[in-house]
């Protein structure tokens, strides 16, 4: 019998190779194997091999060299420059100041630099302003005075190129003016008083005295007012050295000195929220010619309040304070619309944009008040200051002598 037919091999039968194999079966009956036969069986069938054609695509000479020239350019030049220009400098650090460091949060974080009014742990942080009790004391309001603000807007007639914020408050009563107080200027250097007081809460509170030494190093010296900025290098200063320099001739290196010695603009914003200030922020280190630094006249009022503060600050830090403001050595702003016999303790303020000057009246006859005039202008009009001399004359006028 022939083998199944699933054995064979299907496909092309090519006579010409075969290969023989002989089959043998058994007779069923008597048992014996019997020759079946010769099978042939074809060996398969080989494929046709197909040739390998290469294809020779033409190069562009053109293309090839923009696209390799352009390879050169990013690897040879501008990776280099960014590795030594910028990575190198964030990674590596490879500044002259060893005690000046690459802050990587400004960096993954950007807009905390210019948002953020909390630090904590050396990192920087946005919390709500608001607090449920002040350390500062408010200023307590009665009568508005109508007729000193509709006054004040007469002079505004005349000076339209000034846009002005005043505040007017007096011990007496309690009673106020108001003309855009509650509008956010640049502050210039009138951001020393919160940084004034915050430096006596700093020794009340243990962290120096008032009489230790700083160095002056090359981190602290800045342009714009002050001499500190021409003494020479590690030079030293007590804190009341700076102090004076600061609030007296307004000076800016004794000014990045002290908030360096009270922990940075960062104390002094956390400080200012924890007094109840909502509007006042330190943004930059003097000179601030760019107008970071805010405040409002109503909030500067309330800082210049609480100086007498006796849950604030006590009698020494106190004494001190008035004594640096009483000797402010620019008088050509609110100081000069009042009488030479009226004593004010006060700070100025002064960049192209914005002139303003605030402080404490204290006339004659026992009455006193808080006035602060911060005036937008031109840049560098002398306008702004006509405006503040004349503001000052009509404020004290009204409020001590009863003038409109």
């Amino acid at each position: 019998m022939p083998k199944a037919a699933h054995n064979y091999h299907y496909g092309y039968y090519n006579e010409s190779i075969q290969s023989t194999k002989t089959y043998f079966n058994t007779d069923p009956y008597t048992k014996k194997s019997i020759n079946a036969g010769v099978i042939r069986r074809s060996k398969p069938a080989s494929r046709t091999k197909m040739k390998r054609v290469k294809v020779v695509r033409k190069v562009n000479p053109i293309k090839s060299f923009f696209k390799y020239g352009f390879a050169l350019f990013l690897g040879g030049i501008v990776l280099p420059y960014c590795f030594s220009h910028f990575t190198k400098a964030a990674l590596f650090n490879p500044l002259k100041n060893k005690n000046i460091k690459t802050d990587y949060n400004y960096i993954l974080n950007p807009t905390l630099s210019y948002m953020n009014n909390e630090y904590f742990m050396n990192q920087p942080l946005r919390v709500s302003a608001e607090v449920k009790k002040p350390i500062m004391q408010p200023l307590f309001e009665s009568d508005r005075m109508t007729m000193l603000e509709a006054r004040l807007g007469e002079l505004m007639q005349s000076y339209k190129s000034i846009h002005p914020s005043i505040y007017v408050w007096e011990y007496e009563n309690g009673k106020y003016a108001n003309v855009n107080a509650d509008e956010i200027f640049p502050t210039a250097s009138i951001i020393k008083i919160p940084v004034l007081i915050e430096m006596f809460r700093s020794i009340e509170a243990g962290q120096f005295k008032l009489y230790d030494r700083m160095v002056m190093d090359e981190y602290y010296r800045t342009g714009g007012s002050g001499s500190l900025q021409f003494k020479p290098r590690y030079s030293e200063f007590t804190m009341d050295d700076l102090a004076r320099h600061m609030i007296e001739e307004s000076d800016n290196t004794s000014t990045n000195m002290i908030m360096a010695k009270i922990g940075g603009k960062h104390s002094v914003n956390r400080a200012l929220k924890n007094w109840g200030m909502k509007k006042t922020h330190i943004e930059n280190w003097l000179p601030d010619l760019g107008g970071g630094n805010v405040s409002t006249a109503r909030e500067m009022s309330t800082m210049l309040y609480n100086i007498n503060n006796e849950s604030l600050l006590n009698i020494n830090s106190r004494e001190s304070i008035i004594d640096y403001m009483t000797h402010v050595k620019n008088n050509r702003l609110i100081k000069a619309g009042i009488p030479e016999n009226a004593q004010f303790i006060h700070k100025t303020g002064d960049i192209g944009s914005m002139l303003g000057d605030a402080g404490i009246v204290y006339a004659p006859d026992g009455k006193r008040y808080i006035v602060t005039i911060f005036a937008k202008r031109p840049y560098n009009s002398p306008q702004g200051k006509e405006f503040i001399v004349a503001a000052s004359k009509i404020i004290y006028d009204y409020v001590i002598y009863g003038k409109v």
